[in-house]
């Protein structure tokens, strides 16, 4: 694997090979394709950033009916195809492979769309709880027949109360109808009175397996927050969309990840109604890029006889497998550790370190289940105590069906100690790191949530690297936008808001966090074959940006735009600035 890491400049004869050019621009070998250049479309005179380890910089590719025919120098390439090619003239801005979303949300994302933005800056702009509440009023104004008023993406932390909206909060907007505010990381709700009476929760209600209800202190009387599987009581009662919203939702929302280069995405946690709504629209044909979809599995869930994964796309859309949840979030404070957190959150006794949300016997017979069939596990796991669940349930299953090439993926993996990817290497394990935290909740997590010993360490992308490790990055949107650029960015330079560095010997080169999002991202989809790099063969999934993220000052990296987004040899997005 180590020559898999090392981006290194190797000079080789191949049958038939274009002149290899100096070591900074080699050239690849053309398949064999016929001069006639008719549908063939040659991007020249820009950076060309390959992502393949033998050929990391080129000059030339070449593209026809969306495969790849030719990477390499300008010359040779060109002098492959006669003048009824197509010459795409880059005027020096970077083309490179299309970007993949290796853990995200879209269904979910393009239901929280058609909500009030109640994001805090640089997402959105609702900093204060007198933001908050004018938002939703201006929501409810603009959306007069739905019966009920809906939010996403408030943020106690950033908030300048510093606490979460309460039921009192909500029903001094409206005590009638039903309000329901999603937290920014999806793991926690707030409701006013209408709302947690629609869901029948009152005094008398008990806390979930996996879940609290919490209570005004001294009392048993709710609050209006929930956590973790408590919120199902409230997101079950929700009207379901008419298939026209809901379609029209996905579209809007597609357009969201075209406009940041993103060319494979996930559901990272659907149920069988979101699953199908994204296979039929994939089938209405406007669905764009490829999307991968993964069923979440929850307590008493169990693998049906038909459930049939497939790394085959139909119409972009292909199941990828099942995931599970194991803990909550670190700046909602319900992520499961092993040590107490910084500061314990309101209630709660001195040792209190989060929970899990499943229970060892429910996550051990799943992955058994899932690994008797080789379907591939996504494990949500911030804190560590999760990851030693998972690894645990990964070493047992491994024991009664062997080590077989399933690319069991950790989801976030914020936590991770290193013994813990020690084991992850062993065992084939792939952390997908939430990296995007550093900047977005690092300073929450440092003075607040870890402390700056633990905050230093999250997301350990230089030290996994380091162990030769495979690893991707990711947003977990729509918690965070699906931001490539800033993904990136965070992943080199690990500034907090404050402008702090957190962890500077964490942090890990831009090429090294393009890779994340490229070919290792492809590889974790099991599909590195036929994505992630451009090479000859692989499918012509590109992006052409308005600079080099490997050349511009590190800190410059969040703001490169995306100029087009292409998927299969065709344009689906175009930037104003496009050449």
């Amino acid at each position: 694997m180590g020559g898999f890491r090392k981006f290194l400049c190797r000079a080789r004869w191949i049958a038939a090979s274009l002149v290899l050019a100096a070591c900074g621009t080699p050239a690849q070998v053309p398949a064999p394709i016929a001069a006639d250049g008719s549908g063939v479309t040659v991007f020249v005179n820009g950076s060309v950033l390959t992502m393949n380890e033998d050929m990391p910089r080129a000059e030339a590719v070449a593209v026809k009916d969306g495969v790849i025919v030719a990477v390499g120098a300008r010359a040779q390439t060109e002098a492959l195809f006669d003048d009824a090619a197509t010459v795409r003239d880059l005027d020096g801005r970077t083309l490179m492979p299309g970007l993949i979303d290796a853990h995200g949300h879209f269904a979910i994302g393009s239901s929280t769309a058609v909500m009030a933005d109640l994001q805090p800056s640089p997402a959105g702009d609702v900093d204060t709880l007198a933001a908050l509440r004018a938002k939703l009023e201006a929501w409810h104004e603009a959306n007069p027949a739905s019966p009920w008023i809906l939010g996403f993406g408030y943020d106690d932390s950033l908030l300048a109360e510093n606490r979460h909206p309460t039921r009192e909060d909500l029903d001094a907007i409206s005590p009638d109808i039903p309000i329901l505010l999603i937290h920014v990381s999806a793991h926690l709700l707030t409701c006013n009175s209408a709302c947690l009476e629609a869901a029948g929760i009152s005094a008398q209600t008990a806390d979930p397996v996996g879940g609290i209800i919490r209570r005004k202190a001294g009392t048993q009387v709710p609050d209006g927050v929930l956590e973790e599987r408590a919120m199902q009581l409230a997101l079950a009662k929700l009207p379901a969309p008419t298939h026209e919203t809901a379609m029209a939702a996905m579209a809007a929302n597609q357009s969201i990840y075209l406009r940041n280069g993103i060319t494979t995405a996930q559901e990272g946690a659907g149920n069988p109604a979101q699953l199908a709504g994204l296979q039929a629209f994939g089938a209405s044909g406007n669905l764009k890029i490829d999307l991968v979809g993964y069923q979440i599995m929850q307590t008493r869930d169990a693998l049906s006889e038909d459930f049939a994964p497939s790394k085959t796309y139909t119409d972009h859309y292909r199941l990828g497998g099942i995931k599970l949840v194991l803990d909550g979030s670190p700046q909602g404070k319900t992520a499961w550790l092993t040590e107490p957190y910084h500061v314990i959150p309101s209630g709660n006794p001195d040792d209190y370190a989060g929970y899990g949300t499943m229970e060892a016997a429910e996550v051990d017979g799943l992955f058994s289940a899932a690994f008797g069939r080789d379907i591939q596990v996504l494990a949500h796991a911030n804190g560590d105590a999760a990851a030693d669940q998972l690894l645990a349930g990964v070493e047992r299953a491994g024991v009664l069906h062997g080590n077989a090439d399933r690319r069991t993926v950790m989801i976030h993996a914020q936590t991770a100690r290193d013994d813990q990817l020690d084991k992850m290497r062993a065992s084939g394990v792939i952390p997908s790191f939430y990296v995007a935290h550093t900047f977005f909740w690092g300073d929450w997590h440092r003075d607040s949530v870890l402390g700056p010993e633990r905050a230093s360490r999250i997301s350990p992308l230089r030290t996994s690297l380091d162990k030769d490790m495979v690893l991707t990055i990711h947003n977990d949107s729509p918690v965070v936008p699906p931001d490539m650029m800033r993904l990136v960015w965070t992943a080199v330079n690990r500034k907090t808001r404050s402008g702090d560095v957190l962890g500077p010997d964490e942090r890990i080169s831009p090429m090294e966090a393009l890779r994340a999002v490229t070919i290792d991202a492809a590889y974790q989809y099991f599909e590195e074959d036929s994505k992630g790099s451009l090479e000859i063969g692989k499918r012509a999934d590109m992006v052409i940006l308005s600079a080099d993220p490997t050349v511009v000052d590190a800190m410059a990296i969040a703001d490169i735009a995306v100029l087009e987004t292409i998927k299969d040899g065709a344009v689906i997005y175009t930037h104003a600035d496009s050449p």
